[in-house]
């Protein structure tokens, strides 16, 4: 089976798992990518403890939930947002996540993979890749 999109799978098992009540998710293939939105998750408070898994192959992570993504989806296509285009950033909040104070946008950049409220801060542009709230 070919995966066409890791991060979107990834981000759907989460999902499923937390609505399934499950107590941890394993995220199979892993990625360098997938491994940095799950720190990232980890960070803000959604998951908790992140173990790579080496089974031979592309890898395994296993994420122990928390209970508190209600969401967690990949944007396609990836839409690229340049440093001139930061004041467009709100649209993506306002149009992907219930509301601003609730949830994060997560941005590739030449720094690493941040939320947008960094993005915005470090005055950085990159790529959406997903959302989670």
């Amino acid at each position: 089976m070919v995966v066409v999109d890791p991060l979107s799978n990834a981000l759907n098992s989460i999902t499923n798992c937390e609505r399934r009540a499950k107590k941890e998710a394993i995220i199979a293939p892993a990625s360098r990518m997938i491994i940095e939105v799950l720190r990232l998750l980890q960070r803000e408070g959604y998951v908790g403890e992140i173990e790579y898994i080496d089974d031979g192959r592309q890898g395994k992570v296993k994420v122990q939930l928390l209970g508190r993504i209600n969401k967690a989806a990949a944007i396609k296509p990836r839409y690229s947002i340049k440093k001139d285009e930061l004041t467009s950033l709100p649209h993506w909040i306002k149009k992907k996540l219930p509301s601003k104070e609730i949830g994060i946008l997560i941005i590739s950049t030449p720094m690493g993979i941040m939320t947008a409220k960094e993005a915005l801060e470090k005055g950085t542009g990159g790529v959406l890749l997903g959302y989670v709230y």
